[in-house]
């Protein structure tokens, strides 16, 4: 007998060992040799990623990173974030549970009172009260997990425990880049507020000398109309800026959590700093690097673990309880004499007809892998292309500026011409107003172009998958 119960056990936990359903294997994904426009470096790719820099080592603006750090404190989608994560770290607790056997206690009193005037009386030397009482000690409570269903319950727990963190990390990102887009958004239309109003006072003074030429007899009344219009013409984008500039610093109290109202600024938009170079890495350690496709795979290590619970449904599931207790008819003795009482009770059920349920259910999960798995690649894709899209853009912006200040600078020697013509009689005024007029336009063109060059930064250390480091 006692070698028929070491082989029982043994087998039990041979058969214990037996895990259905399919492991995880990552899909075969073959990244380029370099991303496309990386311009020289695809010759030689760096190892070293612009991604690796922690955020505060990217944005040097002191202001922009006391404003990060009060979004990663008090931003409402992190917090989302971190109660995500809290409640997938407490269901892998639940799940993990499962696993162990259950020891509970429990007990019971009743008192009966028996009438004195009942039909069948009650012999001599009877009490009319009578207590019963129960103690059980539920020694054990266990599901033998042959097939593997917990376990693999336990490692889609695990997984989708992990993915929310990587969701958690990817909302940093993207914190990291709102914050300080919008932030360069706010120095950009603050030089476009200063340029408007230098603009505004350069063209009054002009204004002002036409109608005295006028009142000279030297100029005419068209003159003066178009000198009007021209004041009137950029008088009428002050509010407007100014409007956009509030709005904008309410889109950044709202990333940090804050209500409406004025935002501290650094350095200028010409004062921003930018690194040296900005190498995007080998495409390969993209995979790694970015939140959000770590947690497309994981979330794939979830759906394969989901196939191994749904076809261990397949199998017969075998349950052990248990308890050890007493039971008396008086309280007094419930714990003393014959009361003892114990029960051990192995359960076995298996499935043999459900109209097709498991088979359906195994479906469902396969269905849902090669759906996890196709998301798993889109994403790495798109990851490529983002990345890609954000040095082309990086690159040629950078082009784009360099032509916008020799630009602003023909335009500026072009405007002192035609006014020092137009004030020595060899020149009409249509040529000064003409050249003003493509100047302002050109100074508001470099200044946004200069917040463009700082936003590709911004779009491209974000497709690299960095901002999540502290």
């Amino acid at each position: 007998m006692k070698k028929q119960l070491i082989c029982g056990v043994v087998i039990l936990g041979l058969l214990a060992g037996c895990t259905v359903g399919p492991k995880y294997r990552r899909p075969i994904v073959e990244p380029p040799t370099a991303f496309r426009g990386s311009g020289d470096m695809s010759t030689a790719p760096d190892p070293d990623s612009l991604a690796d820099l922690k955020w505060f080592e990217v944005f040097k603006d002191e202001q922009l990173q006391e404003l990060i750090r009060i979004a990663l404190v008090n931003n409402y989608d992190l917090r989302r974030a971190v109660a995500r994560v809290s409640a997938a770290r407490a269901n892998l607790g639940i799940t993990r549970s499962d696993q162990f056997p259950n020891v509970t206690v429990g007990a019971d009193v009743t008192t009966l009172r028996n009438s004195g005037s009942g039909q069948f009386a009650l012999p001599g030397g009877s009490s009319r009260d009578r207590t019963f009482g129960t103690v059980l000690l539920n020694l054990l409570s266990f599901e033998v997990d042959i097939w593997g269903r917990l376990r693999r319950a336990n490692e889609a727990a695990r997984a989708n425990l992990l993915a929310t963190e990587e969701d958690r990390k990817t909302v940093m990102t993207t914190i990291v880049g709102d914050v300080s887009a919008a932030y360069f958004n706010l120095l950009e239309l603050d030089t476009e507020l200063e340029i408007a109003k230098e603009t505004l006072a350069t063209r009054q003074e002009s204004l002002n000398l036409i109608r005295s030429r006028q009142q000279g007899g030297v100029a005419t009344m068209l003159d003066v109309r178009q000198a009007e219009q021209l004041v009137y013409a950029v008088a009428q984008t002050i509010p407007d800026i100014e409007r956009l500039i509030e709005q904008t610093e309410n889109q950044i109290n709202l990333l940090l959590g804050r209500d409406p109202g004025p935002v501290t600024r650094g350095g200028s938009l010409s004062e921003q700093e930018q690194p040296p170079s900005a190498p995007p890495g080998l495409p390969s350690s993209l995979l790694e690097r970015r939140p959000d496709i770590r947690a497309a795979e994981l979330n794939l290590v979830a759906a394969t673990a989901n196939i191994g619970v749904a076809k261990a449904a397949y199998f017969p599931q075998i349950s052990l309880t248990g308890f050890l207790g007493g039971q008396s008819s008086q309280l007094s003795n419930l714990f003393s004499g014959a009361g003892g009482a114990w029960n051990f009770a192995p359960q076995v059920t298996a499935p043999i007809f459900n109209a097709g349920r498991v088979k359906s259910g195994v479906r469902f999960t396969e269905a849902q892998r090669q759906l996890a798995s196709a998301q798993y690649q889109q994403v790495i894709r798109t990851g490529f292309r983002e990345v890609s899209d954000a040095l082309v853009e990086y690159r040629k912006v950078k082009e784009i500026r360099a032509q916008q200040e020799e630009l602003v600078t023909t335009l500026q020697d072009r405007s002192r011409l035609a006014y020092l013509r137009y004030r020595g009689g060899v020149d009409t005024q249509l040529n000064a107003l003409d050249a003003d007029r493509d100047l302002f336009s050109a100074e508001l063109s470099l200044a946004q172009t200069k917040r463009n060059e700082l936003l590709a930064l911004v779009l491209l250390y974000k497709a690299l998958g960095g901002g999540w480091r502290q």
